[in-house]
């Protein structure tokens, strides 16, 4: 984003307008456009305020009620950790009571602005400008928050006790961003935190969820985090930071919840020792952050269950137990997975909305769902197939869900 695109906010009168406009709808903006620029307005100036009521309509799924005072750029938005999660990540340094933290690589400001709200005295440092000056205005409330424009690496850090990074994984070019899976390739890379790390600074780090086990430092807690089913992020906390005794957790966020698993002990893939057997009773799907944390064997010894296959991860016990931890499903019927005979039990049961889950087989759910409805009638009944394999053998289960 060009500077342009917010300088015309950072005046009296930018900023008034700004906050005038009321909640974004896409459907009016170009009747907006017009109606501002007959005002009188600057070309420059509407386009600015109209592409910041976007992105704040945009952000209130990240940000809530605060993001209608916050500036945006698009790029920032996109990587900004969610303002509920942030509080967590805030938290960490409050427990630990650390009272001075540098934000390095802090884009927009999300976790500055939860670190601050709890009175740390935050640093908060970012390289681009644009974004830069985005965040000086999200922190204005708070007298105890400065903004830097510089390199997370060139920071000076005296007097500092902690340090949150959340390096960018994306590299930006003419046609968008690209996601990144290296973690050296992140900037700043995974190999200077732990640099920070060993001058026995409390550090922070968020990482995509997709990292992989081998490449979190021995010395870090590994937290997994999930809100509402979705995967957002690992964090690796070093130092005082790290809870003694746990070495990797899934933290699952739903509606109102938030529940744990942890683990004191590294990930080994040929430790996960979970009895397995037949698929009978209920099926459970694990939340995502356990998968990614390498919890599957812990969640099914925690609640009496086996897995169908040692290397799929899901899970059946033959009563239900309740658990934050993973979706249940009554299992109602296991078929061998053949989709000319697929296709007649769906039009043998009336069946007009087929959900289909998967895991372990290469097939696509969606043109699989295309090819057992067409030409089956649009019948009144909905069903759920879970598809899978158990050792060389694909089996489709149909299941229910529990509790719905």
């Amino acid at each position: 984003m060009a500077h342009d695109a917010i300088s015309p906010l950072l005046t009296t009168a930018g900023w008034e307008l700004l906050s005038s406009l009321g909640p974004y709808r896409e459907a009016d903006s170009l009747k907006l456009n017009e109606s501002l620029r007959k005002a009188g307005h600057s070309p420059e100036l509407v386009a600015a305020a109209l592409t910041q009521a976007r992105l704040r309509a945009k952000a209130e799924a990240k940000f809530g009620e605060f993001a209608q005072q916050m500036l945006f750029t698009p790029a920032g938005l996109e990587q900004a950790t969610r303002l509920p999660i942030a509080a967590l990540h805030a938290q960490r340094f409050t427990t630990a009571g650390i009272t001075s933290v540098a934000d390095l690589g802090c884009g927009i400001g999300a976790d500055s602005l939860a670190m601050a709200s709890l009175d740390i005295n935050v640093t908060a440092v970012e390289m681009d400008e644009v974004t830069a000056a985005c965040t000086t205005v999200n922190l204005m409330p708070f007298p105890h928050a400065r903004v830097v424009c510089g390199q997370a690496e060139d920071t000076d850090l005296t007097g500092i006790e902690g340090v949150w990074l959340d390096p960018a994984r994306r590299t930006t070019s003419t046609s968008g961003t690209t996601r990144l899976f290296d973690p050296e390739a992140f900037s700043p890379p995974l190999s200077f935190v732990e640099q920070l790390a060993d001058r026995g600074l409390a550090v922070g780090v968020k990482m995509g969820p997709g990292i992989p086990h081998e490449a979190v430092p021995d010395t870090a807690e590994a937290q997994w985090v999930s809100v509402n089913g979705d995967v957002v992020e690992a964090g690796l906390y070093f130092n005082a930071l790290a809870r003694p005794g746990i070495r990797r957790a899934a933290l699952v966020m739903g509606p109102g919840s938030l529940n744990e698993l942890t683990s004191s002990v590294p990930y080994d893939p040929a430790a996960q020792d979970a009895e397995t057997g037949p698929v009978a009773g209920y099926l459970y799907e694990p939340d995502g952050a356990v998968i990614r944390a390498g919890l599957v064997a812990d969640l099914a010894r925690s609640i009496g269950a086996h897995l169908v296959d040692e290397h799929i991860a899901y899970l059946c016990s033959e009563q239900h137990v309740d658990t934050p931890f993973a979706r249940a499903y009554k299992v109602l019927e296991v078929k061998p997975f053949n989709v000319k005979a697929l296709k007649a039990w769906v039009k043998a049961n009336r069946i007009g909305v087929l959900d289909i889950k998967k895991r372990g087989i290469s097939t696509t759910p969606e043109e699989l769902r295309r090819q057992l409805l067409t030409g089956s009638g649009k019948g009144p009944n909905k069903a759920t197939l879970v598809l899978t394999r158990i050792g060389e053998e694909r089996v489709a289960i149909v299941v229910e869900p529990h509790g719905l």
